[in-house]
């Protein structure tokens, strides 16, 4: 009997949610679609009996991966819809930062520039968070990068005409990982 894996996705539920919701987002409107089919692992072909082995191929215990769909290839460079080169490279991404008082505490307000809602060059999120931290220095202080990534990566893909990304330094600092999950709001939901 063929053996099975069950893959652990690492954030529980709130992170598988927030994956179903954007799986697709941001894809161009002429891009295949991705299809991903369960896998069940089974011996090698050189290992299953009657089968003949090639030059290729030499003897394996270790099971390999067997599916309806083809294997999903990882990002390259000349992957379609991944910038190889930033296209913004002279614009600024943050049009400007503002302090405000609110009734939890102190929250900066992040406006992000048309080029900053679009821009997804890779290097582009340390260059708007560099933006920002000349724009508002003290913003450098525990779990407010993390809340910047969070809505860098994925809240201007949920709610791509948000007036701003608001960060938060009374939020606990908990890694990015548990950013995410807590919807880029670890400590409570925005207000």
């Amino acid at each position: 009997m063929p053996m099975r894996r069950r893959w652990k996705l690492a954030g529980g539920p709130p992170v598988l949610a927030l994956a179903l919701v954007l799986t697709g987002c941001g894809a161009a409107e002429d891009s295949p679609p991705v299809v991903v089919s369960s896998l069940t692992l089974a011996p090698h072909p050189s290992t299953v009996a009657g089968s003949p082995p090639t030059a290729s191929s030499q003897p394996s215990d270790t099971p390999q991966p067997t599916g309806s769909s083809a294997p999903i290839a990882s990002p390259s460079p000349t992957t379609p819809g991944v910038p190889t080169l930033d296209p913004f490279p002279d614009q600024a991404l943050i049009d400007h930062t503002e302090w405000t008082d609110d009734p939890d505490g102190r929250r900066l307000r992040v406006y992000p520039t048309q080029a900053g809602r679009a821009d997804t060059f890779g290097a582009a999120l340390g260059r708007a968070w560099q933006e920002v931290l000349t724009s508002a220095p003290d913003a450098d202080s525990p779990g407010m990068y993390d809340q910047f990534r969070c809505h860098w990566e994925w809240a201007r893909v949920v709610q791509p005409d948000k007036t701003s990304w608001n960060l938060e330094p009374w939020r606990p600092a908990v890694g990015y990982d548990a950013t995410v999950a807590a919807l880029c709001n670890p400590g409570g939901p925005e207000r």
